[in-house]
């Protein structure tokens, strides 16, 4: 992965901590950073200007390699794809509809997709999309193989026909296919970057080259992201002339500028910081129904989980239900295993995560060594993400097992992710078609390890023959046997801890209008169609 992010081994901060300790240092850290905040606050913002507080800073731009809800928010507006997420009013929908294309026809056999470009539509320097255009987006996408070419059949060849005609040909048939197209790997990139050569992807990695509404200006690192309409976008002209995209790590911070009008929206709240907001003048908070879930990595690849009787132990140690009630007082939902509820192939027949101390040591009896310590990694992208460290560290004590919580910068902690340089790490999942192969190919396919979405780094041949087939098939029911088949395997395997499935809570001042919410684009705003 292409990283922009300037972090060293330096930025990592190793701590054992007590929720009391915690707590202290959390609130003296409030204090000061939200005097600051108030202390440089000013008047509310521009009816033309929408500012968005968010946790982390972006990790790449570069749509062929981030995989990443945070970077979408500045990618999705920047460029756009063949095909897009149906919208009627304020609701979203599952379906696709043309973006680029205007019209598409598929072959009987589901292997060969011609898509016809709409004439008009430029990219932000000026230049005409074509076909040429499409074609090199998706040849360089395949060809780096990053997380996001996961999302496509490696096998496709897609060809030129005219200069407003595309071909996608597949040696077998991919079910999601179409879906795929809206996603942010299929994003349209202006075939002019290759003339920057070898300087290429390092350049995508933090500038915009699309033909979205919006554009990229300015980052600067740790701090902001500044957009503006792309002049050259066929579409109706954004009402907004400048979006900022504001790092701000500290939750309460975020929440105080929010209050005061500095900042229009705000990213990541822990449920403490929402029900804080609970009444205050000017402040909505809206909620949805996500698909959006949270769960444990356990580094399948190396080190003392690669025993599964070592990860089972953990699967059952963990707390479970004191995370729901305790950190997310109850605003989330158990799991029962990786696909969750509200998407298709879902098994409601199998039981919820629950703890079980006598079966954590059991199965850890059972590892062939003795596991006294462990590393569990998180970052400050989620706020509730060390709590959830401390109750593991609470729970894996009674079975000596010391576990200590690493905090690291999200761009750290993900690129570690990515080389298997953890114990137990912890990350959200949310899907970007409606499909479980979101659920199930990305995360346990022997293809997909690291970022794209096997972080375990797991492989089992009878699941990948499962879910390759249910991938291939367009037969709905027996992909959901399949699925169900795969599901009950890798439970056994114990690859991840599922935590919990939560609704997607977004504050922001009542001021903004037209936001619509899309369950496969979560932190991606329709920057286009919003106002003041």
């Amino acid at each position: 992965m292409i990283k922009e992010t300037g972090m060293t081994p330096m930025n990592t901060v190793t701590r054992k901590t007590s929720p009391r300790t915690s707590k202290l240092l959390l609130g003296l850290l409030c204090s000061a950073m939200s005097l600051g905040a108030w202390q440089a606050a000013s008047a509310a913002t521009a009816q033309d200007t929408l500012v968005i507080g968010k946790p982390a800073d972006p990790q790449t731009l570069d749509p062929a390699v981030t995989f990443d809800n945070n970077d979408w928010t500045i990618t999705y507006p920047s460029y756009q794809r063949l095909v897009s997420y149906k919208t009627d009013g304020d609701k979203s929908s599952t379906e696709v509809t043309g973006d680029l294309a205007e019209s598409w026809t598929v072959s009987p056999d589901n292997l060969v997709w011609e898509f016809k470009i709409k004439p008009g539509n430029k990219f932000d320097d000026g230049t005409a999309v074509d076909a040429a255009a499409v074609k090199f987006s998706f040849d360089r996408l395949m060809t780096l193989k990053q997380g996001p070419s996961g999302a496509f059949p490696e096998d496709m060849v897609v060809a030129v026909i005219d200069p407003q005609t595309i071909r996608f040909t597949l040696k077998t048939p991919f079910a999601p296919f179409l879906f795929t197209l809206a996603h942010n790997g299929a994003s349209i990139v202006n075939p002019l970057v290759a003339n920057k050569g070898a300087e290429t992807n390092a350049w995508l990695s933090s500038h915009t080259a699309g033909s979205g509404p919006f554009r990229l200006t300015s980052w600067q690192k740790g701090q902001s992201v500044t957009m503006e309409p792309n002049p050259y976008f066929a579409g109706p002209k954004p009402a907004f002339k400048t979006v900022i995209l504001k790092t701000i790590a500290e939750p309460s911070v975020r929440r105080l500028q929010l209050e005061r009008g500095d900042l229009d929206i705000i990213e990541d709240m822990p449920e403490d910081q929402l029900g804080a907001l609970g009444g205050k003048p000017g402040v909505v908070v809206k909620d949805f129904p996500s698909l959006r879930v949270t769960y444990l990595y356990l580094n399948n690849k190396k080190g003392p989980l690669t025993d599964v009787n070592a990860r089972r132990a953990i699967t059952e140690a963990v707390d479970y239900n004191g995370i729901v009630k305790g950190i997310l007082k109850d605003k989330a939902k158990l799991l029962n295993g990786p696909i969750p509820d509200g998407m298709w192939g879902y098994d409601s027949s199998l039981p919820v995560m629950k703890q079980d101390l006598a079966a954590a040591k059991n199965s850890l009896a059972k590892a062939p060594q003795k596991i006294t310590n462990l590393n569990y990694m998180y970052s400050d992208k989620d706020a509730n993400w060390e709590p959830i460290g401390l109750t593991l560290q609470a729970a894996l004590a009674p079975l000596g097992i010391n576990l200590k919580l690493e905090k690291t910068a999200n761009a750290t902690l993900r690129e570690r992710v990515g080389q298997a340089d953890y114990d137990i790490a912890v990350g959200t999942w949310s899907p970007d078609f409606a499909d479980p192969y979101m659920f199930m190919n990305f995360w346990f396919d022997s293809k997909m390890q690291g970022l794209q979405g096997n972080r375990s780094f797991y492989s089992n041949p009878e699941v990948d023959k499962l879910i390759r087939e249910a991938a291939a098939v367009s037969d709905t029911a027996k992909r959901v046997e399949l699925y169900q088949t795969a599901q009950k395997k890798v439970l056994d395997d114990s690859v991840y801890a599922y935590l919990y499935q939560k609704s997607y809570s977004l504050p922001m001042r009542d001021s903004v209008k037209g936001y619509v919410f899309n369950p496969m684009l979560e932190q991606v705003f329709n920057l286009g169609s919003m106002s003041k």
